[in-house]
């Protein structure tokens, strides 16, 4: 697992009995959590909270504001900066455990960069960017791609946060379609990042399911990467979904490139002493570019 454990504006304090109790920026969320399947102390006892998520038996959820519940502010991860606003289905419009990732491009492109190589990304079902700036402010090309027009205009928010006023391409479109054009045009990307949903409904009503959609969509996504390829990053979400699957389906998609294949869960520290797990991640790293 990589552990991202290096935070300064953000913190778990305490988890028990399906629930997280986070620290964000000195606002005090508490959220449920799958993988907190464990019990302890009563989390909702807790003083200090700002709001608390609630999911319904209906599907969904909604916030219960305590004591000065701010609706957006920002917080600080090095060199980046991000609003933090939160939303339905229990959402603050960032996953801090992908940190660990963050670095990880940031390191990769520094150093294709300082041997003189100009780097185009590629990111797809973009959320709100934080994987976007974080490639930018390492000085690549960035084409954003999301459905969601609102998430899109986030993005672009949290660019300006940390400073990124160029560099970003901001693209409101469903991500199969928008690479079965790319494709179509010739363009070509050094490295691709895609953070594809369990499943998802497109601008136009097209339906993403990931068990069925995600092995083709790499596949053609490899069809737009350059002869000698940077990285290509998948995370997932999705329940039951190992990491080992995504590093088969990189392998099998890329089996034309040289480089190494890699697949681990993604984590985030606590206060507790233990790691809690967020994810997983697959990774592939072009040959000559992983140390």
């Amino acid at each position: 697992m990589k552990i991202a454990d290096d935070w300064s504006d953000y913190k778990i304090l305490a988890t028990s009995d399906g629930m997280k109790l986070e620290d964000w920026n000195g606002v005090i969320l508490l959220r449920p959590d799958p993988q907190v399947i464990w019990t302890g102390k009563n989390l909702y006892a807790e003083k200090n909270i700002n709001a608390v998520y609630h999911r319904s038996e209906k599907g969904g959820g909604a916030w219960e504001r305590r004591k000065d519940f701010p609706a957006e502010w920002t917080v600080s991860y090095r060199d980046l900066k991000f609003k933090i606003k939160p939303m339905g289905f229990k959402h603050t419009g960032l996953f801090p455990e992908q940190a660990v990732n963050w670095n990880e491009m940031t390191r990769l492109i520094s150093s294709a960069r300082r041997g003189g190589r100009e780097i185009k990304v590629l990111n797809l079902f973009a959320y709100t960017g934080a994987a976007s700036v974080a490639c930018a402010k390492a000085g690549a090309a960035v084409t954003h791609v999301d459905a969601a027009k609102g998430m899109v205009e986030r993005a672009g928010e949290n660019a300006a946060l940390s400073g990124v006023t160029s560099g970003i391409r901001y693209i409101i479109d469903d991500c199969m379609k928008f690479v079965a054009r790319e494709i179509r045009r010739g363009n070509k990307y050094d490295a691709i990042i895609m953070d594809p949903p369990s499943y998802g409904r497109g601008p136009g009503g097209e339906m993403w399911k990931i068990e069925r959609d995600l092995y083709g969509f790499v596949c053609s996504c490899a069809r737009l990467l350059t002869e000698n390829p940077l990285f290509f990053l998948i995370n997932s979400y999705t329940t039951g979904l190992q990491p080992a699957v995504l590093k088969n389906i990189l392998t099998l998609a890329l089996k034309g490139y040289k480089g190494k294949f890699d697949a681990y869960e993604v984590g985030i520290a606590t206060a507790e002493g233990i790691p809690l797990p967020c994810g997983a991640s697959g990774l592939f790293t072009g040959e000559g570019y992983g140390k």
